[in-house]
């Protein structure tokens, strides 16, 4: 690339990120965009990978295609792991644990959020997260194989944890899951089994709030709460999940009182968010508020206060408590790409304003929840709006048709296509290509729960 143009780098290739790039697409900067994954994820419709109705490759795309006719734009695969704000220069780990450096002229830090266990890292053993690929990967392994395994036991306190599931967080995607797991059990599951009845599952949704989905109005609230409980999720309110091991959780009443154990051998856990280690070190390099979840404290224009050349965006950037939903990284990358265009222009910035599209959440089959200003819909239409929401942002055609195909067959079938699960074979040598060694080397303070949000 020419030394010439301004350099762009954006961390992230999210919904933040993959707009930025999008709007400076032939545009005269020479725009890099580093991503640990090299692709970007629709992660609003992860939990329907987890469950297996939908596929990997429908709800991914790789950035190098997405970005094949911007030749100003360039994809990098790597880490983001250092700052140096004097030389304009950030350091990025290749998955071979080997370093090379960008310079830039403008840095958009877009690298969103990981799952947070509030300091209690073992946790994560037992109870993954739904934040990546890998992670919707292994929750599909834990419970399908938590069925396949109870079909092999005779009936009695064994075979019920393995029949039983807890999820941690009544946010959307703590909902979600539950009403999915539920709704597998006792339809795509039911008559697949011999020794076991999958409808007698349980679902067991933990949440320290009132009620589930509390970044809704009270009204769709409380329809969220009934569908749930008439697909036969068992909510526990008003608890925090305090001990995960082996075999169930330990929860502990938020009005006081002894602690409750439940017997559950899989666990899903959606109860928190916080920083990525990068953002984390960007705001000790450059001496700026962050909040306790590690979001950055940023300026109207989204901009870090005296270093007007570096913006956080999406749900890292802590202004006016910002949400962390999709649509606020989309529109900061918008917004981002704005400013880059307007400064060439010999134009001022304008301030970031964040426009509430609204909310949704899927529960089952013909029931979802919408929340668009004064517009509340609920059950089946608030299914169909939700449905065609959710499509109309996925990226690519190709990924839009092949959504839309899996999801009428689904409706019509009530079946779940994508099922297939590897449990991995012994006597391999470990990976050598991977982040998560060194994610475990950094891992984030301890912080007190939350009343349970996930997103």
């Amino acid at each position: 690339m020419g030394n010439s143009r301004k350099r762009v780098l954006i961390i992230g290739g999210g919904f933040g990120g993959l707009f930025c790039a999008r709007r400076l697409g032939g545009v005269d900067v020479d725009v890099t965009l580093l991503d640990r994954a090299a692709g970007h994820l629709f992660q609003p419709l992860l939990y329907q990978c987890a469950t297996g109705t939908l596929g990997f490759g429908q709800i991914s795309r790789p950035l190098r295609e997405e970005f094949e006719r911007h030749r100003n734009v360039t994809t990098l695969l790597g880490d983001a792991i250092d700052l140096d704000p004097e030389l304009r220069r950030v350091t990025a780990r290749r998955p071979d644990e080997t370093t090379f450096t960008l310079d830039y002229d403008v840095l958009v830090v877009a690298a969103g959020m990981q799952q947070s266990y509030f300091g209690k890292e073992h946790f994560a053993e037992w109870a993954p997260g739904m934040k990546t690929l890998d992670d919707a990967l292994n929750i599909r392994q834990r419970v399908f194989t938590a069925f396949e395994i109870a079909e092999t036991l005779p009936p009695g306190p064994e075979r019920d944890g393995w029949l039983t599931f807890a999820v941690a967080g009544g946010g959307p995607t703590g909902v979600e899951l539950a009403g999915q797991i539920r709704e597998m059990a006792t339809r795509t599951l039911a008559h697949e089994f011999h020794s076991i009845e999958p409808k007698e599952a349980r679902v067991l949704l933990f949440d320290g709030g009132e009620r589930v989905l509390k970044a809704f109005c009270s009204e769709l609230g409380e329809k969220a709460t009934k569908s749930l409980q008439k697909l036969g999720v068992e909510l526990h309110m008003g608890v925090h999940v305090t001990d995960v091991n082996r075999d169930g959780v330990t929860v502990t009443p938020k009005a006081g009182g002894p602690d409750e154990q439940y017997a559950a051998r899989t666990v899903l856990w959606t109860a928190g968010v916080e920083a990525v280690p990068f953002a984390r070190h960007l705001a000790k390099v450059l001496g700026v508020e962050a909040d306790r979840s590690g979001r950055i404290a940023v300026g109207p224009d989204l901009s870090i206060d005296g270093r007007p050349e570096i913006f956080v965006i999406g749900d890292l950037a802590g202004r006016e408590n910002l949400p962390g939903v999709a649509e606020n990284a989309m529109q900061g990358g918008l917004h981002v790409a704005s400013c880059v265009r307007r400064e060439l222009a010999g134009k001022p910035r304008r301030p970031f304003r964040y426009r509430d599209l609204g909310s949704a959440a899927y529960i089952a089959r013909r029931q979802a929840l919408l929340q668009v200003g004064p517009v509340k819909l609920a059950g089946f239409f608030g299914w169909l709006a939700w449905g065609f929401i959710h499509i109309a942002f996925l990226t690519g055609v190709r990924n839009r048709v092949s959504t839309v195909t899996t999801w009428l067959t689904t409706i019509a079938r009530e079946n779940r296509g994508h099922r297939a699960f590897m449990l991995g074979a012994t006597g391999l040598p470990e990976q050598r290509y991977t982040w998560t060694t060194w994610d475990a080397l950094t891992p984030p303070p301890p912080e007190s729960p939350p009343d349970g949000n996930d997103r």
